[in-house]
């Protein structure tokens, strides 16, 4: 690992060329579940990206990680990774509390070894306290671990995703003032879960309107590193109900696709919908048809 000293400025991640279209996981017409066979599986397809699942724990060695992560690097694909589900940093129980930062830390730690450029995660719900208060209980946790892994040479970046739920933390405005004021801190803007939560955000002018936020808040940089989940959602009075396939949903993606396309958005987009790769190459295929 290289040796980083607190205060060093950490990386945003290899810019891309173009925006990079892959699976949230390995797809469903992989020869095997393993994470190998879902890489080579993502190259066969001719798609650029996966994201390794912890979601339901971080259960990989370091040493597979390192073999994973050859077979990537092998096979041209760019990794992420995302964290389990069972993180809560606002929980009132406060070995829950510690068991969530544990796991955050150690899916950044086994995706350091897997070459990964970040780890996606759900920050946090409300419990019922002021959002101003949960925000600052979930920044001082990111901060602290932000300088852990700054200790230990660990540049995978950490993002916190934007969540479908209003019990959830994470609307864009939390997000992004987390990345303005942590470094080592980056977004992970899930279009469906926005679009989740009021039925808005639906069009080529809100996009845009969005993608500008980013840039306005944390730089252009942002835009050239975007980390991006997509899928179709159903979508009820509370949030989001379940992901579905982008022609089953009426999130207007090809809208979305074009505003990326026009602010020049470089970085990776990750396909939630329960087709995967399905869904991850119509998104290639109409975004290099603009």
């Amino acid at each position: 690992m290289v040796d980083l000293a607190i205060g060093d400025s950490l990386e945003w991640g290899s810019m891309s060329e173009k925006i990079l279209f892959g699976t949230g996981g390995v797809p469903l017409s992989s020869r095997s579940p393993t994470s190998e066979s879902g890489i080579e599986r993502v190259a066969e397809l001719g798609l650029g990206c996966m994201e390794v699942q912890f979601v339901r724990g971080v259960k990989m060695s370091e040493e597979m990680a390192r073999r994973v992560g050859d077979v990537a690097k092998s096979k041209g694909v760019r990794l992420t990774a995302h964290a389990p589900y069972f993180i809560n940093l606002n929980s009132h129980e406060e070995e829950k509390v510690i068991a969530s930062k544990e796991r955050l830390i150690q899916t950044a730690r086994i995706a350091s070894h897997l070459g990964a450029e970040g780890i996606v995660f759900h920050a946090a719900f409300y419990l019922n306290d002021p959002p101003s208060a949960v925000y600052a209980t979930v920044k001082q946790a990111l901060d602290e671990m932000v300088k852990l892994l700054v200790v230990e040479g660990n540049r995978v970046l950490l993002r916190p995703e934007t969540t479908g739920k209003g019990s959830q933390f994470g609307t864009v405005e939390e997000v992004l003032s987390l990345c303005a004021e942590i470094e080592g801190i980056a977004p992970c803007i899930d279009f469906a879960h926005l679009h989740a939560r009021d039925g808005k955000l639906n069009s080529y002018e809100e996009f845009v309107a969005l993608l500008k936020l980013v840039e306005g808040r944390l730089g252009r940089q942002a835009l050239d590193h975007m980390h991006l989940h997509l899928s179709g959602v159903e979508y009820g009075k509370h949030g989001e109900i379940r992901h579905l396939n982008l022609r089953e949903s009426d999130l207007r993606y090809v809208e979305l696709l074009r505003a990326l396309k026009d602010l020049e958005v470089h970085g990776l987009v990750i396909c939630e919908s329960p087709s995967l790769e399905g869904d991850a190459l119509l998104l290639q295929d109409t975004y290099n048809s603009l």
